[in-house]
């Protein structure tokens, strides 16, 4: 086995940090702007955030109010979410909102502002303050933007936190189900149907009403139910199931 010297450890460290540094490029204070912004995002693209980050924050201070300060805002805030900094990155896409309003950057900025809420919501059994702000986010971003390209994209995430909450409120419905507290079921079965209709849990929800009433030896009302499941949703995933139970409910009452 070659033993290797302290010595010559110690002289490899210090020359590959000579090589590091030579690589680093040393920024002149008194850099034009628009200079220091290319640098700035080849360094965003190279995906070196940190020091892009740092940038980005010295065009922000010595060119306030200026186009490329908007530009610099917008970019700032991308570091962080690419940092997955969210809330950081939430706060700073508003600062240009707020500062920056006639901005081209102004839409896209919306746009994040939801998707950074939509990165901290977490799972459907957990606390879901962080999608309900991400639905604000991204209807606030469709209401003021209309003809954005990034319309059909803020709708996909818009449904999937839609979806979330409707997942929770249905979790919920069914717990109740199973303990037997029907009407505690029904009610957020309806809660689902009410408030989340465009969800798959909607479908799924009609018929656990239907299935509530059913139990209930309330024949009427879960006939009703199964039956508007089947007008509603002729082929749905649950529609060879519901069929079978009608026949089963009108069998025994006939």
């Amino acid at each position: 086995m070659v033993k290797i010297s302290g010595k010559f450890v110690i002289i490899g460290l210090i020359v590959l940090t000579f090589i590091a540094n030579c690589g680093r490029q040393k920024i002149k204070p008194s850099l034009p702007a628009e200079e220091r912004m290319k640098i700035a995002e080849k360094m965003f693209r190279d995906e070196d955030y940190l020091d892009a980050k740092t940038e980005f924050r010295i065009i922000i201070l010595n060119f306030p109010g200026s186009v490329i300060s908007a530009k610099a805002q917008y970019m700032y805030a991308e570091c962080h979410r690419e940092l997955k900094e969210y809330i950081i990155a939430a706060a700073e896409y508003q600062k240009l909102l707020r500062v920056y309003p006639n901005s081209e950057y102004v839409d896209n900025a919306q746009f994040q502002i939801g998707l950074c809420y939509f990165k901290l919501s977490p799972k459907y059994s957990l606390d879901q303050e962080y999608t309900h702000k991400a639905i604000q986010e991204f209807q606030r971003f469709l209401e003021d933007f209309p003809n954005s390209e990034l319309v059909a994209e803020a709708r996909s995430y818009m449904y999937k936190c839609r979806a979330k909450l409707a997942r929770k409120f249905y979790r919920n419905a069914e717990s109740y189900r199973k303990l037997t507290f029907y009407n505690s079921a029904i009610i957020y079965y309806e809660y689902v149907l009410d408030n989340y209709y465009d969800t798959e849990f909607a479908q799924k929800s009609l018929v656990g009403k239907a299935n509530c009433y059913q139990k209930m030896g309330k024949s009427d009302e879960a006939i009703k139910f199964y039956q508007l499941y089947l007008d509603k949703y002729p082929k749905g995933a649950g529609a060879r199931k519901v069929k079978s139970e009608l026949e089963k409910i009108i069998s025994d009452n006939s």
